[in-house]
């Protein structure tokens, strides 16, 4: 695929931009930093429009750390295409980062009205109630999430955590062991199962 691509960067900029932002993308996969900037660059400078180019450049500069200037990256791509779901996920990831919780929480139902039935969408909204210390809507997006992935065992356990904190220990009961049940070697649920059966 690198090689592939790489026949394309003499192309006009079109195709430069849309064959470096492949390469920033599968750079970016294998954990290649440095290629995976360098590329989003030569895709950025190549097509200032190109949401997915942004997307990649606001990835690049996240995992350096600078998690500021990646949202700057994830906005620009979101004007140019108000449907770039991947920027708007990142964008998320960036604000609940740097603790802009209602910002991230924002990001996240937008989200949620476009890809309804993501996992992932619905486990980060539920991680975000738990941060605002809402455990009841954490509750509900997990049992959302479990709707569409019933049998992931650690949200069944989150889920378990969540009743048991809330002092509901039948329903707390019921997640753990469905937990248990689809993975027997997580040491916390065996923990918790076994002091439940002491009780």
């Amino acid at each position: 695929a690198l090689e592939t691509l790489k026949m394309f960067e003499k192309k006009d900029s079109r195709v430069k931009s849309a064959a470096a932002t492949n390469l920033s993308f599968l750079y970016y996969l294998g954990n290649e930093l440095e290629q995976a900037t360098n590329y989003a660059d030569l895709a950025v400078n190549s097509d200032r429009y190109n949401p997915a180019a942004l997307t990649n450049k606001g990835n690049t500069v996240f995992a350096n750390g600078d998690c500021e200037k990646a949202a700057e990256f994830y906005k620009e791509a979101l004007r140019n295409d108000s449907l770039c779901t991947e920027a708007l996920y990142n964008l998320g990831l960036a604000y609940k980062k740097l603790n802009r919780i209602d910002e991230a929480l924002d990001c996240f139902l937008k989200l949620h009205a476009i890809l309804p039935n993501s996992a992932q969408v619905l486990y980060q909204l539920a991680s975000i109630y738990q941060i605002l210390e809402d455990p009841n809507q954490a509750i509900e997006w997990l049992l959302q999430l479990i709707s569409v992935v019933p049998t992931d065992p650690h949200v069944l356990s989150k889920l378990g955590n969540l009743y048991d904190a809330e002092g509901d220990k039948s329903q707390a009961f019921h997640y753990y062991y469905e937990s248990y049940r689809y993975f027997p070697s997580n040491i916390e649920v065996i923990e918790w199962l076994g002091a439940y059966y002491i009780d």
